[in-house]
């Protein structure tokens, strides 16, 4: 029997069948480590193939494919009309803020279903114990979570309206020199913003409380409908206080725009008088505390193993 030696040994004879084992043992990591932003960079990517269905089966694309699709179709539109109209009919084409009333419910949709699947797979998969394991913890998992899911929001709520920025300035329809047109563009970006924040974070609380995206997508997709419209019988029908107005969130969210881009609202529903500016700010903040702090109190007691 030939002598293998010791199994620490560097070489082994070459006579015993064709295998060497040259060296044993453990080697240091000698690349860069990217610690808890490197995982929380790596997280968001993540977050958005999963969201977009990238590297996964073609009908899992159709959903999120088509609201985007019909959340630009508007834009397309108007910059066609743009560009066909005369001078004189331009004028009648939709502002800026007035653009989120022919998508917001394409707004909605997107945001709904997005947020079920960005949260809820992970539990009902198991993963997220794997991301657990990792340098992440809960607090910044649920970062790069909705940090993923709010970068296609705004995809819906800034993309169209800059396209028909950049159309309108090209057919001279546009803001009035530089600094106007810097002036709205920050417009944009900020009531975009606003408008994506409104939506979704009670979309982000509705997902943390269920790992089925199904049920989770279809309690949104009401909920928004459902607060217009129990908000417009509270005070149409009701005759109560104008304030439960704010209870509206795809109203709340669209008139919010209104006021940042300082030009009248196309109904007489929200009244200045009756709601002013700050009490719009400080309901769409309300919403949005009210429902990341509902989201971190459904994480933080979910028992999760690694």
């Amino acid at each position: 029997m030939t002598d293998l030696g010791s199994p620490m040994d560097s070489q082994v004879d070459s006579s015993v069948g064709g295998a060497q084992i040259f060296d044993q043992g453990y080697r240091r990591y000698e690349g860069k480590r990217t610690g808890v932003i490197g995982a929380l960079k790596s997280l968001v990517w993540a977050t958005t193939r999963q969201a977009l269905a990238i590297r996964r089966i073609w009908w899992n694309k159709i959903i999120p494919a088509l609201v985007i699709f019909f959340a630009f179709v508007p834009a397309i539109v108007f910059v066609g009309l743009a560009a066909l109209l005369p001078e004189d009919f331009r004028s009648e084409l939709p502002s800026y803020p007035e653009y989120y009333g022919f998508v917001v419910a394409a707004i909605f949709l997107i945001a709904a279903f997005t947020s079920a699947v960005v949260l809820c797979e992970d539990r009902r998969t198991g993963m997220l114990g794997v991301y657990l394991a990792s340098p992440l913890d809960r607090r910044t998992y649920l970062l790069g979570k909705a940090i993923g899911f709010f970068l296609i929001l705004l995809t819906v709520t800034i993309g169209p309206i800059l396209l028909m920025l950049i159309a309108y300035s090209l057919q001279n329809i546009g803001p009035d020199g530089f600094i106007e047109w810097i002036e709205t563009l920050a417009k944009i970006v900020i009531s975009g913003t606003a408008f994506g924040l409104v939506f979704a974070a009670p979309s982000l609380a509705v997902a943390s409380t269920t790992d089925r995206w199904v049920v989770a997508t279809a309690t949104n997709a009401a909920m928004f409908p459902a607060s217009a419209i129990v908000s417009d019988l509270l005070v149409g029908e009701g005759d109560l206080s104008p304030h439960l107005r704010l209870l509206n969130i795809p109203g709340l969210a669209r008139e919010l725009t209104f006021r940042i881009h300082d030009t009248p609202t196309s109904t007489n529903l929200w009244s200045r008088f009756d709601n002013p500016t700050w009490t719009l700010l400080l309901a769409a903040v309300g919403w949005v505390v009210i429902s990341l702090g509902v989201v971190w109190m459904n994480y933080r007691r979910l028992l999760v193993r690694r």
